[in-house]
């Protein structure tokens, strides 16, 4: 029998894969996000996840509005 393995994932994992495409789910407010190029946007709360043009390993930058 293999070791225990942890059921929640970190932070950077949620990133990578919200870039993979392979996660639908805001990182904020945890509704569906929708996938526009470059710009990954939460149309529920308004979070965009910039990605880095040109990135090999693939960056994300984050901007938010209040309101």
């Amino acid at each position: 029998m293999s070791g225990v393995s942890p059921l929640h994932r970190t932070l950077e994992q949620e990133l990578v894969a919200l870039l993979r495409g392979a996660s639908l789910e805001c990182l904020a407010c945890g509704e569906f996000v929708l996938h526009d190029g470059p710009v990954i946007r939460c149309p529920e709360c308004g979070v965009l996840f910039h990605r880095g043009v040109g990135e090999s390993k693939g960056q994300l930058e984050l901007g938010a509005q209040a309101g």
